[in-house]
């Protein structure tokens, strides 16, 4: 899945063109017994068969509106046991993690022939007197595999160890993508409602 290292960005793609899949399509219809000229109509949206590159990049001021509506969608946030904030506090809460040197912020953007989409984020943070990891995805993007793979490039970008991470235990999803990174959970414990975070149970995870 990873495709290479470069300081910052990293991605992985895998492109299958219209022309190759039209050529494939008719060389099944041969095999089939149907004449090489039959015709082939597909519409417009489905005449590429595309996973889009995955990588990481700095948050610059500008992402922050996108990742302000992002964090708002209720279904996410009850699924990760958080609240949403208002767009002056998440505005703020970004504004002092880009400057923050502690902090290790990155985008997730899918890079597909249209140009790059932001798909979510995904941070270091101090938190307890450890280093912590949390990413948030889209949620319409969600179900494409970007959480993982976001994750896997982080990864080989941030070389502290240990990693700690938390997950609400009914967040199958997101415990899933944590062991599937090499995460192991050490331990379930109740969660005290914050101003960010709901009452719930939480998984805590190590890596390292």
């Amino acid at each position: 899945m990873k495709a290479g290292v470069v300081p910052g960005e990293v991605s992985h793609a895998c492109t299958l063109g219209a022309g190759t899949l039209m050529a494939m399509l008719r060389c099944l219809a041969v095999l089939h017994g149907c004449p090489p000229s039959v015709s082939f109509r597909m519409h417009r949206s489905h005449a590429r068969v595309e996973s889009a590159a995955i990588r990481l990049r700095h948050v610059t001021p500008a992402d922050l509106p996108l990742l302000y509506e992002i964090q708002l969608d209720q279904q996410s946030n009850d699924m990760a046991g958080t609240k949403a904030r208002s767009r002056e506090a998440c505005v703020a809460a970004w504004e002092w993690r880009l400057v923050n040197p502690e902090i290790n912020a990155r985008v997730i953007e899918m890079v597909s022939e249209t140009g790059p989409t932001i798909a979510g984020s995904i941070s270091r943070f101090p938190a307890e007197g450890h280093y912590a990891v949390g990413y948030w995805i889209a949620r319409w993007h969600w179900g494409k595999g970007i959480a993982s793979q976001g994750l896997s490039l982080f990864l080989v970008e941030e070389r502290r160890r240990p990693l700690h991470a938390t997950a609400a235990t009914g967040n199958a999803a997101s415990r899933r993508i944590l062991e599937k990174c090499g995460f192991r959970c050490v331990g379930v414990r109740m969660g005290e409602e914050t101003e960010r975070f709901l009452a719930r149970e939480i998984a805590d995870y190590v890596l390292g």
